[in-house]
């Protein structure tokens, strides 16, 4: 066990600048702006623990500051946001198989819950799992992709991760309500995200446009088109943003979870649909552009599993024939990764072997860690209670008839992470690391169950290295410059909730 030191935010950067004084140096030449570590021990200590602090909780300039230091400190200290695009091309090419990457939405907890999987991932040798969180997730835990990214930065540099951070994008979904009332303004919505996300380090995107695939058209190539299409323009516009030197991971989406059982038959008609797209905007623009290297699949799961009445979560076959199948023709067929599952976590453990043996080359967890968080013995009685109470004065018009208080706030607490950061964040130590703890074994099982322990060589040989620069924040770079700072909130992106996830 890992104890983390008290967190509090940084006052000023000045006070920031002081407190890394003899850890690292800053250089604010525009020619060569970056961060040279001094003393790596003090800087995964204390400091870090105060960067992320002020990144999660501080308005204003010294947030953009931590942030940018938390992003350049990491490469220097081995670890760095990355694609594993290269890494599934070589699952599509047969170069590696039954490896099934866990794609984690880490939703509150988070500094904490990322430690917790770099941990399992270091004892388990591996290094092939993302940290991802949906477009609807955003607004319910209030994490913009600045912060997720830099807390899935800060954690790796806590706890000496070395090698690529994959950070995900996932559902970036488009909302079929949205779309129907006004298509344009829903597309530059998405596209916003995609750039902001791209900036804050998010270098594998999952563009979900199966919510407007409409099943009542007579045939499958009808019923994918739009879907196909959509995905294609998010595509140029992802390849047009990308970093220099980084292939940001595309993933599609051809049945919405929840939904009807995709087919190989429903594969084809959308791959051949998004190719000829693809190639007609290739001819267009004069160039080559990368297509996806995956395709989520619906085999029978939903997000957040199916809840009794007594709140527990009723089991739930998963259709492993159907996945293998379709992982197979997306390999041999198109060159990708393989299938991709969502709403998995809740299944039972040993199903999670089948995953890997279905040669699926990813799969989305979230719902299991959410509850393991919430029904931990460690987890406060009072701090649950104030949860329950505000989620029933303020989210009540949600339960759905007939809904025991079980079913509601099983459905309804993740809601909470958002309103209750500040709390979650301020738990005492010795309680946040016993749900840690318990988190890191169960990370450390799925890894094994996924076969993606033992990875590191693998993902060392696979995936590159590209550093990419970031911009120093104005602010930072006045007050090195001994120019005085108007402080204000820095401006960040809004968004309405997207249902999805």
């Amino acid at each position: 066990m890992t104890t983390t030191h008290p967190m509090n935010p940084f006052g000023s950067i000045g006070e920031m600048l002081e407190a890394l004084a003899g850890i690292a140096r800053v250089h604010h030449d525009p020619a060569n702006q970056g961060i040279e570590i001094l003393d790596e021990a003090g800087f995964r200590d204390g400091l870090i623990d105060r960067l992320i602090a002020t990144a999660v909780f501080v308005q204003g300039p010294e947030r953009d500051a931590a942030r940018w230091i938390i992003r350049v400190a990491a490469p220097e200290l081995g670890a760095w946001p990355a694609s594993i695009h290269a890494l599934y091309m070589a699952a599509g090419r047969g170069e590696y198989a039954n490896r099934t990457a866990p794609a984690i939405n880490v939703r509150g907890l988070a500094y904490d819950t990322m430690r917790a999987v770099y941990r399992a991932a270091r004892a388990n040798d591996c290094k092939i799992m993302l940290f991802e969180l949906a477009r609807s997730e955003m607004s319910y835990t209030q994490q913009r992709p600045g912060e997720y990214a830099s807390n899935a930065l800060a954690a790796a540099i806590k706890e000496g991760h070395q090698g690529p951070v994959f950070i995900q994008g996932d559902h970036y979904q488009i909302s079929a309500k949205n779309y129907a009332s006004d298509p344009e303004k829903e597309v530059s919505a998405l596209r916003d995200l995609i750039t902001e996300a791209i900036a804050a380090g998010y270098f594998n995107i999952d563009i979900d446009a199966s919510t407007i695939v409409d099943l009542s058209l007579p045939t499958l190539a009808e019923q994918q088109a739009l879907n196909a299409h959509l995905t294609a323009m998010f595509t140029e516009h992802i390849r047009d943003h990308e970093p220099e030197g980084v292939t940001v991971s595309i993933g599609g989406e051809i049945g919405e979870v929840g939904a009807r059982n995709s087919t190989v038959q429903d594969l084809h008609a959308f791959m051949t649909a998004f190719m000829t797209e693809l190639q007609d905007r290739e001819r267009m623009l004069r160039r080559d552009l990368a297509g996806i290297s995956k395709i989520s699949v619906q085999t029978g799961t939903s997000h957040g599993g199916v809840i009794l009445p007594d709140g527990t979560v009723a089991d739930v076959a998963v259709d492993f024939k159907t996945l293998q199948q379709l992982s197979e023709v997306a390999r041999i067929n198109y060159g990708l990764g393989g299938a991709v599952q969502h709403g998995a976590s809740t299944l039972p453990e040993q199903a999670f072997g089948r995953f890997a043996e279905a040669s699926a080359v990813e799969v989305h967890l979230a719902t299991a860690f959410q509850n393991q968080i919430f029904e931990h013995a460690a987890f406060p009685a009072d701090l649950k209670d104030e949860i329950y109470a505000y989620l029933s004065a303020n989210h009540g018009d949600e339960r759905k008839e007939g809904q025991t208080d079980a079913q509601f706030f099983y459905g309804a607490r993740k809601r909470a992470f958002g309103s209750f950061k500040q709390q979650l964040w301020d738990l005492p130590v010795e309680t946040r690391d016993r749900i840690a703890d318990d988190l890191e074994s169960s990370f450390s099982q799925l890894m094994q169950r996924l076969g993606v322990a033992g990875s590191g060589e693998l993902v060392d040989q696979m995936v590159p290295r590209v550093d990419v620069p970031a911009p120093m924040p104005d602010a930072l770079a006045a007050t090195l410059a001994g120019e005085a700072v108007t402080v204000g909130a820095s401006a960040e992106a809004t968004l309405e909730e997207v249902e999805g996830e």
